[in-house]
């Protein structure tokens, strides 16, 4: 792809590769081999950018894309001004879905999104930028609205600089626009680790103490972090076990049956161990791994994405033990903030943390197709909420587990019907 032009011509500005808007000229980055090229610029913007997290680096949905993305359409939209300076980043594709009457709605969500591996997805925009960013990502989408019907950003996190200006846009041009909010849930870490200790229940206190000790009197106890290229895969294939007996013991499928998602953590890991910002620690118990914690980090933030420990030894909650270690050598690192991501179950809370919110923003351009699909979403929710508060709490939870059976067994149809094609070719 050529490189952005301080001069655009009238015959560039209309074609489908530079919209001129706002005194900013905004590109689409249609190939993976492409993102390439923005590498230095988007790294120059991810440290620049205040709320800026791992999961909107090149490193993350990269990799992410190479996993998941064989299905989609890359829409990534890069702002430049008129020094050449990338000012802005939206990195967006482009998925088909069905709703309704819609047997084919053209949605436009974050890269990265759609498999549940990636919250706090945001664009990235330069300090004091943020305004003609939006509106020339704006004027974008407009001129290229045969391209797509609905978008839909998820997990926008709460310190966004842009979903302000996103939902401030939509309401000044009169676009369908809903927003949405999620839980979410972090540590806020200062001071000492007595001091953090000081912030939890008297019982979680002593359970710290009392099962750690009883570790070190019963086993010969190692804690590690992985540093080196040659230790991420045997931590891995740990985590996928320990992870998938646990879950398959209550009947669940588990996040790691996918070899989708397992082929993105091995290559995803690599990658940020290259950049200093993985976190993946491992508890043995006489030379077996019995607990593994898959984090990673940015700045004085650690994001805690998925964790596995040995069922058979629940009793001993190496878990417990391995948390608290790693939450005890963040504090001594200065780190600030141990973020849980999505969810604000119970056990978060007994760890001291607080609840957050990740906002959804969906909006679509007036009297389309994509308005049509947005307000018929927005009353099917109406609908599910208005039954869920009707419904005894017993009935909502048989008929989630009902549903849950269903979409099943449609996967493993679904997956029957590839093996026999496969075994066919």
């Amino acid at each position: 792809m050529e490189s952005a032009q301080l001069e655009i011509s009238s015959a560039l500005v209309d074609s489908p590769l530079t919209t001129l808007a706002r005194g900013l000229t905004v590109r689409v980055y249609r190939e993976l081999r492409e993102l390439d090229t923005l590498r230095p610029a988007w790294d120059r913007l991810l440290d620049l950018y205040p709320p800026a997290t791992t999961f909107s680096s090149w490193e993350w949905l990269t990799c992410w894309w190479r996993s998941f993305g064989k299905h989609d359409a890359l829409f990534v939209l890069a702002a430049f001004d008129s020094q050449n300076q990338m000012v802005g980043l939206a990195p967006l594709a482009i998925s088909r879905q069905a709703f309704a009457a819609f047997p084919s709605v053209r949605v436009l969500r974050f890269m990265g999104d759609g498999t549940f591996d990636s919250d706090n997805l945001d664009m990235l925009v330069r300090t004091g930028s943020e305004a003609s960013f939006v509106q020339a990502l704006f004027n974008y989408l407009e001129a290229h609205r045969s391209e797509w019907d609905v978008c839909e950003l998820n997990t926008l996190p709460p310190d966004s600089s842009v979903s302000q200006f996103l939902t401030d846009g939509c309401a000044a041009r009169k676009w369908t626009s809903f927003e949405h909010f999620i839980e979410s849930a972090a540590i806020y870490l200062s001071g000492t680790w007595e001091e953090y200790l000081n912030t939890l229940s008297t019982e979680d206190r002593k359970n710290i103490g009392r099962y750690t000790r009883r570790l070190n009197n019963r086993y010969d106890v190692r804690i590690s972090r992985c540093t080196r290229a040659e230790e991420i895969f045997p931590g891995l294939d740990a985590l996928f076990r320990l992870h998938q007996r646990r879950w398959e013991q209550i009947g669940h499928r588990g996040s790691f049956s996918s070899l989708e998602r397992r082929e993105f953590y091995r290559d995803l890991s690599l990658c940020l161990l290259n950049r200093g910002w993985l976190e993946l620690w491992l508890l043995e118990l006489d030379g077996a791994i019995a607990a593994v914690q898959f984090a990673f980090r940015f700045r004085d933030h650690i994001f805690q994405l998925q964790e596995g420990y040995d069922s058979e030894r629940c009793s001993d909650r190496p878990g417990l033990v391995l948390r608290a270690h790693v939450l005890k050598q963040f504090i001594s690192e200065g780190v600030r903030v141990y973020d849980f991501l999505a969810g604000d179950g119970g056990y978060k809370k007994r760890w001291g943390a607080q609840s957050r919110r990740y906002q959804t923003v969906r909006f679509a351009m007036p009297f389309t197709r994509g308005s049509g699909v947005l307000r018929l979403m927005e009353g099917a929710a109406d609908g599910k909420q208005w039954l869920r508060r009707r419904m005894p709490a017993a009935a909502w939870k048989l008929l989630k587990n009902i549903k849950s059976i269903v979409a099943g067994r449609k996967e493993t149809s679904a997956a029957k019907v590839r093996v026999i094609s496969n075994s066919r070719g």
